[in-house]
């Protein structure tokens, strides 16, 4: 929750290969409080089945930046045979197999008291993401 002197954030993850949330996404918060201080690391959360989560740390007081870091390939790794399955000519069948986007980091700037929703829309070869309501 934000408060007029902390900003809060939250997001989730839409995997527009299949239409779907993106479920069991880990994700890391990190925090500074200027463009030249050091990031800190707040800790956590994974995505539920609706790709959400629901449990992002607090933002501490004086808070200027956000970087919300999604451990992408793991995901893509358990997901990508079901999809290539569903679709024959899938890249996960045409290609090595790798991972693209391993991990997806967005940094953003925060103002006291606002509410930050960061939604990542996500596939095997692009994302995209943007503040959310």
């Amino acid at each position: 929750m934000s408060t007029s002197t902390t900003a809060s954030v939250s997001t989730h993850i839409l995997d527009t290969s299949v239409g779907r949330p993106a479920e069991g996404v880990a994700v890391h918060l990190s925090a500074r409080t200027g463009r030249d201080a050091r990031w800190r690391a707040l800790g956590g959360s994974t995505t539920d089945t609706d790709g959400r989560c629901k449990d992002l740390p607090a933002l501490p007081e004086g808070t200027t930046h956000v970087r919300l870091d999604f451990a992408v390939e793991p995901y893509f790794e358990k997901t990508a045979k079901k999809q290539a399955d569903a679709q024959q000519d899938a890249p996960a069948n045409r290609d090595s197999g790798a991972v693209f986007f391993p991990e997806v980091a967005i940094t953003f700037a925060v103002n006291p008291g606002e509410h930050y929703h960061v939604p990542l829309l996500l596939n095997p070869f692009g994302y995209s993401v943007y503040r959310g309501s």
